[in-house]
């Protein structure tokens, strides 16, 4: 286990302090915590308490994360999801949990364990079972798949590839913003564990999909999305739906995978805040 950080010592506290219901935020690849910023200011703003806890030793900037990625190596997807259980193993109420991206993909396994009162996964990375493998999904990964050795690197994104994979649905001066503004080196781990996932039984990238515990879960795609197409989000909605428990889909029209983080993001928060507010006061 890794230490909390004091940020997150400090959101813990003030969460339990308020005695509202959290919503724990998860972030993906090549972003940080922050991006969450606006978010939890909505979720305040509507009763809850926001907490946006770090993937182990992220910085605290994005200047800082980029003057030193080599901070971001070798994260895997079990060692993160075991930091946000830990997390929320200390909050005195049991949190709706919101992630995008590989985040999302967190929020399941999460889920999973039972330790969400209500899911939105937007955009999530895929899990064991979900089969499709499009283009455009492969081409936004080939920045850290097409070398092997980055499976123990941090990698970052040039502009170019941040513009096909995350930024695709915005004009040009916006996905220029959004790059200087959110974006960060990445773990590669993670992009080989999904991309293997199928083919290793013990793989980390595995959730409990019929877990009677689940919860309620709602799964968001971005219509034009290049990292997570809706053939893959689709894909992990119909292996959520056989759990007993409330799976709904929603599809974002004219959006990319910067959704959570372009001039868009409104809408997509007022999404899953709608969904959390049924299930969770």
């Amino acid at each position: 286990m890794t230490a909390l950080t004091k940020q997150e010592s400090r959101q813990l506290a003030q969460a339990n302090a308020s005695n509202r219901t959290p919503v724990v935020f998860i972030h993906g690849l090549w972003l940080l915590p922050s991006s969450w910023q606006r978010w939890a200011q909505v979720f305040e703003d509507h009763g809850y308490a926001a907490l946006a806890p770090d993937w182990p030793d992220d910085p605290e900037t994005v200047q800082q994360a980029n003057a030193n990625p080599d901070v971001f190596a070798n994260k895997t997807v079990g060692q993160v999801a075991d930091h946000y259980a830990e997390v929320i193993d200390r909050l005195d109420h049991k949190p709706a949990v919101i992630g995008h991206s590989f985040g999302g993909l967190l929020a399941q396994i999460l889920a999973g364990r039972g330790a969400s009162a209500a899911t939105v996964a937007i955009d999530p990375a895929p899990f064991r079972g979900v089969l499709p493998l499009p283009i455009s999904s492969l081409r936004s990964a080939s920045p850290v798949l097409g070398n092997p050795a980055n499976r123990h690197r941090a990698v970052p994104l040039t502009y170019e590839q941040f513009r096909y994979g995350f930024a695709n649905a915005v004009p040009e001066d916006e996905a220029k913003e959004l790059y200087d503004t959110y974006a960060v080196p990445a773990p590669g781990a993670p992009l080989f564990q999904a991309a293997t996932a199928n083919l290793n039984p013990w793989t980390e990238v595995k959730v409990k999909t019929k877990a009677s515990n689940r919860g309620p879960m709602l799964i968001i795609s971005g219509e034009k999305d290049h990292t997570v197409p809706r053939a893959i989000s689709h894909a992990s909605y119909e292996k959520q739906r056989r759990n007993q428990g409330v799976t709904e889909f929603a599809q974002i029209l004219g959006r990319g995978h910067a959704l959570t983080i372009d001039h868009g993001w409104r809408e997509v928060a007022d999404t899953a805040l709608s969904f959390v507010q049924r299930f969770v006061k």
